[in-house]
């Protein structure tokens, strides 16, 4: 009986844990704050990738691509984003800035 009191105690309390502490931030896809604003404090900003702009958390338009949040400027640099993204997450030397081309 002893046994099975100890199990309720702490299924409960990995409950409360998980719905109200730190899990609740891992439901929600917040778990490991990259690309999070934060609750309160500074806004966190973020670079546009094709401008090289910066961008607030709420401003702008958002895309999730490989696991990461990326935010962009405006529409006209989330369309670029889409039509080759490794092109702006990993330029190749030889062809230029691509901070240049945004509109």
């Amino acid at each position: 009986m002893e046994g099975l009191f100890s199990f309720l105690l702490f299924a409960v309390l990995f409950y409360v844990m998980m719905r109200f502490g730190c899990g609740a931030h891992m439901v929600h896809g917040h778990g490991g704050h990259e690309g999070h604003a934060g609750h309160g404090g500074d806004e966190e900003k973020y670079i546009d990738p094709v401008c090289g702009m910066e961008v607030e958390a709420n401003k702008g338009y958002g895309k999730m691509y490989q696991d990461r949040l990326y935010r962009f400027c405006t529409r006209s640099c989330l369309d670029k984003f889409d039509t080759d993204p490794e092109r702006y997450l990993h330029p190749s030397p030889g062809k230029g800035d691509n901070k240049g081309d945004s509109l």
